[in-house]
């Protein structure tokens, strides 16, 4: 049976879930200084919580990530 990657812009995504399936999706992180890939409470907060938690515009930190996973598909 094949599994569906998941959508990065689903916004119920755990963040765990997110870097399992696009590694890349962590560099936005780990640019900013955050710790979410590796965190214990990653299988459990989304995009939308880290946001909140460290008053980041989500719309913009999403632009972010979107242009991370564009740039490793470009690369291939």
């Amino acid at each position: 049976m094949r599994r569906t990657r998941p959508d990065p812009d689903d916004p119920d995504l755990p963040l765990a879930d997110l870097f399992a399936a696009f590694p890349h999706a962590a560099r936005p992180f780990l640019d900013r200084g955050l710790l979410c890939p590796g965190c214990p409470i990653a299988p459990f907060h989304t995009v939308i919580n880290t946001c909140r938690e460290y008053a980041l515009d989500e719309d913009g930190f999403r632009g972010e990530i979107a242009r991370a996973l564009r740039g490793a598909a470009a690369a291939g």
